[in-house]
């Protein structure tokens, strides 16, 4: 067959074949053992294709080997050189597929796919029943074991046991010609009868005379039949030029025939029972070799090409690698316990194989299985679902994705039953807990799942929604604990599993308090272990490449006239109030001060205090923009304030047609008309260029030369705020060298609305996410949101600018570049502390990874002992703040708390005036509250609540302050009122309170009756 020049044809047919069946080769070809007998393959891509199976897996190391293989210009001989390392490599069931003359024929492929299919089916059986070294032995003097494969088995066996022996065995024997009857006789041989019986139906099973009655030899004959099964070459006449079109052909009639034959595998036996996941990077498992019969070609009508490359293409591998295996060991014997991987480096592929596994344990056990997956942000749930839990589950179980407007518009509960695997924020499984509490219809209990999934899971403390739950856990087997010791029946409760890329240390100064957070974190999620990589550690760090990490200082040595100019504003301000503050201008230090004095004014009812302190705060915020974008962002930011307060106080005067209050009025036309007597000033200097911010430059040095140097540069830029995530994104617009160099730029913020900046939606963040993955954006400028989980494989540059808050949102952000030769940038000015800030969280990180080590190898009395003492403190200081709220909460008589504006101190209304719509909207539609408030237009309102039904703001009559927004339900206009612009005062006590959200205040208000108002507006339209 072999020629030593071939013809063009024949070469041609040759490659064919090898694109044809590509996936089928990449199943039953050992890389490694290959490429060693290849001699036309030099040195250094030999080298190559050893690093990507130790790092990747054979699959990848196949595939650049057949592209190696297939590079021109090949050696002569080449074909033939190809076959030999394949067969000496005992690859025999990859030599069919590259010979025309010994291609199998439909039959006998799909009777291979159901004989390693039925293997999987009884695998843990297998696993448990086999004495891996007598077998072994058989299949060696049968020759379905190679004397490297017997070596390796023993090896395993010496090492590992038994178990992990078996695997190498079954993977092993899987590759070869003929294998499952040899494996039977083996398996006889060694007396393993009841294993054979369960392969083949035997009734007898000691002597095989009732073998023609098995499985396999019902549906399939076991033996190849030479004269009728084998693709003779004659199967090919006529001359070479025909010949690369008759395979074509011969290949699509394997479609026909399988069809034709009408044996449908995938319903006689469904592959929810199939064990799709059992491999390690060392060696191909049995799901490598498999391929899905539903993959062969079933769609009758579809285009014959199609269908020939159809058949050995099979739905997404599962199949993890050593060092996954190593940390999920603990949670396939059903621990509770934490996955801590670094970003990169497949903690979610390790959560998808041990749901796989969970559930098919579960089912093997005849109990219920559900698990449900939790994420602490929204674009999490979209990431998680479409690329890791539904393409590789969704063939055995339902899959489904719940977040934001969905939860409104279906019941949890009901998705929950219809599904196996649920993926949502922790803020449904909450609300829904709690629904339960009180005997809702809409709530859900832990004991209906059998497995948690925490993402993120470092969030498991404190007072955070993951922790919340968790402590509802541990509540539960608390009480389980009481259960069994009086011989009572036990609620069930779910598996654990936690996953993190830096559990962080919580702020500690020292070692000892370092292993105590870790401690804290793993009694949170009630953790047997915390697991990291260490055996097979080599492997992680050739998986997870670490970014080229560069600090960029810029050095402050510009003039700065337009800061120096709003300090002077600044220093006025505090000399007409008499204020004192220790803190330096421009700092957060003096931020805090502003909001503590604005606080303690508002309390007090010292008005003059009150704004004095709010516009001192404006100003520092434009400091603060100033120091970190442009001189123009600050400007407009106290333009647009200012401007409001203008319009909010001429539209008071119109209303009232008189003055306020004299002190008021003098108060805010001193404050307004200082600005005024100074814009112009501070315009024509925003608008100097040679005063501009030194970090920008820096900034626009690092983005052009990182897409200048690289063609597919896809980057994120890490800004603080919303606000300077726009500015930025402007600045990029607005510089023809960006656009020059290719960058498509776009921000991606939160889609809370805590802050004054219009947020995202979620469809907004959704598209935005799909944009850049596919690469129409190339540089996101984000805040926070996209430091956890946003999983690009593309991304290779990470910018942190003037940004650095704690070890656990470094790590995470750097964990954004994820291709190899990633950069990450730190942008900062001297002076800033910032670069010293992130020196301080790399030293943190060692001191966790230490800690982590440290936990890792307490003795297991002391770390239960550690655990049980921390779960209990938990629970006790959830009982005492449940006690401390209970008590305060003024639920029967709400007419006990009064409401004063934040601004003028004048009485607003009662308690008992508030109604509540949905739980969220705090409405007051007194005739009596109507006369204290006009409705005024605020620009920066409708630019934050576009997507909103709101068409005014609520202003104070008598201040101008803003009290909330008018908003439309079901028709009706509503004044909803925003707790943060009052003060709250209590029957009794002197002292009034200010509050951030309406949940702060303990106290529940009656529920919006919409037919009461619905009566009288119609009345009124009846009078008119």
């Amino acid at each position: 067959m072999t020629e030593i020049n071939p013809d063009p044809e024949s070469e041609r047919s040759r490659l064919e074949l090898l694109n044809v069946f590509r996936e089928r080769l990449k199943h039953t070809i050992k890389a490694v053992p290959v490429v060693d007998f290849l001699t036309f393959v030099d040195a250094d891509k030999k080298e190559r294709i050893r690093n990507t199976n130790t790092g990747r897996g054979n699959a990848e190391a196949v595939e650049l080997l057949l592209g190696v293989v297939e590079q021109s210009p090949r050696p002569p001989g080449w074909f033939q050189e190809f076959v030999t390392a394949l067969k000496q490599a005992e690859c025999s069931l990859a030599v069919r597929y590259v010979l025309p003359e010994e291609l199998p024929s439909p039959t006998l492929e799909a009777q291979n796919d159901y004989c390693v299919q039925l293997l999987q089916v009884l695998y843990p059986t297998l696993l448990e029943k086999i004495k891996p070294q007598p077998v072994a032995d058989r299949c060696y003097a049968k020759q379905i074991c190679s004397k490297d494969d017997i070596e390796v088995i023993y090896a395993t066996k010496d090492h590992q046991g038994d178990r992990e022996a078996t695997r190498e065995l079954l993977s092993r024997i899987v590759l070869k010609r003929n294998w499952f009857s040899q494996f039977l006789s083996a398996l006889r041989e060694t007396e393993h009868y009841d294993l054979v019986k369960e392969l083949t139906g035997e009734t007898t099973g000691r002597n095989g005379e009732n073998e023609e009655n098995g499985i396999c030899k019902q549906v399939f004959p076991c033996q190849e039949n030479q004269n009728s099964s084998k693709l003779e070459a004659a199967d090919f006449p006529g001359p070479k030029e025909q010949q690369s079109e008759q395979i074509q052909e011969a290949s699509d009639s394997f479609v026909t025939e399988k069809s034709a034959s009408g044996v449908d595998l995938e319903k006689t036996f469904p592959l929810s029972e199939l064990d799709q996941s059992l491999a390690e990077s060392s060696v191909d498992s049995l799901n490598d070799s498999l391929v899905q019969n539903g993959d062969m070609g079933n769609d009758s009508d579809q285009d014959e090409g199609q269908g020939a490359r159809k058949r050995a293409s099979p739905e997404p591998d599962m199949t993890i690698r050593n060092y996954q295996m190593e940390v999920a060991r603990p949670a396939l014997d059903g621990y509770n316990i934490i996955i801590c991987l670094p970003t990169g480096s497949g903690k979610t592929r390790v959560a998808v194989y041990i749901t796989k596994k969970h559930l098919e344990e579960r089912k093997r056990k005849s109990k219920p299985g559900k698990v449900i997956v939790l994420v602490n942000k929204v674009p999490l749930v979209e990431q998680l679902y479409q690329k890791e839990f539904n393409p590789y589950l969704k063939r055995w179980y339902r899959v489904t994705k719940l977040s934001g407007d969905t939860e409104l518009k279906i019941s949890f509960p009901e998705v929950v039953q219809n599904h196996d695997i649920i993926i949502c924020t922790a803020k449904i499984l909450e609300n829904s807990l709690i629904n339960a509490d009180g005997e809702d219809e809409d709530g859900v209990r832990l004991s209906e799942f059998s497995l948690i999934i925490i993402d993120e899971c470092h969030h498991t403390q404190k007072e955070g929604v993951y922790n919340n739950i968790m402590i509802r856990y541990l509540k539960e087997m608390r009480k389980n604990k009481k259960q069994k010791k009086q011989n009572m029946p036990e609620v069930p409760l779910p598996q654990i599993l936690g996953l993190t890329a830096s559990p962080g240390v919580g702020g500690a100064k020292n070692q000892k308090k370092a292993v105590e957070h870790i401690l804290k974190i793993c009694a949170n999620l009630d953790a047997y272990k915390i697991m990291t990589v260490k055996k097979h550690l080599e492997q992680l760090n050739t998986q997870v490449k670490e970014p080229y990490k560069c600090v960029e200082i810029a050095e402050e040595t510009r003039e700065n006239p337009f800061g120096e100019k709003i300090t002077k504003i600044m220093s006025e301000i505090q000399n007409y109030c008499q204020f004192y503050p220790s803190a330096e201008f421009g700092t957060q230090s003096y931020e805090q001060w502003a909001v503590q004095k604005e606080k303690t004014a508002a309390k007090e009812g010292n008005c003059k205090e009150h704004v004095c302190a709010e516009h001192l705060k404006k100003y520092n915020d434009a400091l603060q923009i100033n120091d970190t974008i442009r001189m123009i962002d600050a400007y407009n930011h106290l333009k647009i304030f200012y401007e409001e307060e203008k319009n909010k106080k001429f539209q008071v005067l119109g209303e009232n047609r008189a003055s306020a209050a004299p002190n008021l009025d003098e108060t805010d036309e001193f404050l307004i008309n200082l600005f005024y007597e100074n814009e112009k000033e501070l315009k024509d200097l925003a608008a100097k260029p040679e005063y501009e911010n030194e970090k920008l430059a820096k900034l626009r040095t690092t983005i052009l030369k990182e897409f200048t140097k690289n063609d597919d540069a896809r980057g994120i830029i890490f800004t603080k705020t919303r606000q300077s995530a726009d500015a930025l994104l402007q600045w990029i617009k607005e510089n023809e060298k960006f656009e020059e160099a290719g960058v498509k730029a776009h921000y991606l913020i939160g889609a809370g609305h805590n802050s004054e900046f219009k947020p995202m939606t979620q469809n907004e963040q959704k598209e935005v996410i799909s944009k850049f993955s596919v690469g129409k954006l190339n540089l996101l400028i984000a805040t926070t949101v996209a430091e956890e989980g946003l999983d690009i494989k593309e991304c290779n540059i990470v910018i942190r600018y003037s940004l650095v808050t704690n070890e656990i949102a470094m790590v995470q952000a750097r964990g954004r570049a994820r291709k190899e030769d990633s950069t990450y940038v730190l942008v900062a000015s001297s002076g800033s502390g910032v670069a010293e800030r992130e020196n301080v969280n790399a030293f943190r990180e060692n001191m966790m990874y230490k800690a982590i080590l440290k936990v890792q190898d307490m003795d297991r009395e002391e770390y239960l002992n550690k655990i049980h003492e921390f779960q209990t403190q938990s629970i006790m200081e959830k009982k005492l703040k449940t006690k401390k709220k209970k008590s305060k909460t003024y639920q029967e008589n709400p007419s006990l708390i009064t409401f004063y504006c934040r601004k003028c101190s004048q009485l607003i209304c009662s308690g008992e005036n508030i109604q509540v719509i949905e739980n969220m909207h705090h409405v007051n539609m007194t005739d009596e509250f109507k006369d204290l408030y006009i409705k005024g237009e605020n620009k920066t309102l409708q630019r934050k609540l576009a997507d909103y039904q709101t068409n005014a703001e609520i202003i104070c009559k008598n201040c101008g302050n803003t009290w909330g927004t008018m908003m439309v339900h079901r028709g009706l206009d509503l004044p909803c009122l925003n707790i943060k612009y009052f003060t709250v005062e209590f029957k009794g006590e002197k002292a009034r309170q200010t509050c951030k959200q309406w949940k702060d205040l303990p106290i529940r208000f009656s529920e919006f009756n919409y037919a009461d108002y619905c009566d009288g507006d119609d009345d009124s339209d009846d009078d008119n």
